[in-house]
């Protein structure tokens, strides 16, 4: 007898928004200008936004974390080491046709235990991008 899969619901606008203003609030507090890229399970822009001051490649590397923890449903944190030279994945950076980003920054969303999309920090060092992403995550989906 199969079990009945629970709805979850998806990321919506109203999230991703509320997302992109967490992560904003919690780099100022850091003083950091930051680019932040939200995308759904099926890695659709749902919200983007880049400081005015933020070096311009954080509006790229800010999605292509996003797309990289959505891929790989992890955050790109936990895999930098794995695409070194020697590691797991290495081949990975370029086995893709799109291009995935291994900085840390990228971090995936969950809801009741499923992946309904990714955030993305760009514009600051790897673990203030990763931190950001985390403060934004446990303000806006609790976790």
């Amino acid at each position: 007898m199969s079990q009945a899969r629970t709805l979850v619901s998806p990321l919506t606008t109203a999230d991703a928004d509320a997302l992109v203003s967490a992560a904003r609030r919690a780099a100022e507090e850091q003083g950091v200008r930051i680019a932040v890229s939200v995308l759904d399970a099926g890695g659709h822009p749902l919200a983007f936004r880049r400081d005015d001051r933020a070096v311009l490649i954080a509006g790229e590397t800010s999605t292509r974390k996003a797309f990289t923890a959505l891929q790989l449903d992890a955050p790109t944190a936990d895999v930098v080491d794995a695409v070194q030279p020697g590691g797991l994945f290495h081949t990975l950076p370029t086995a893709l046709d799109r291009p995935l980003l291994f900085i840390a920054g990228g971090v995936p969303l969950h809801r009741d235990g499923r992946l309904i999309g990714a955030i993305g920090i760009g514009g600051g060092a790897p673990e203030q991008d990763h931190g950001i992403a985390n403060a934004a995550i446990q303000e806006v989906l609790g976790g």
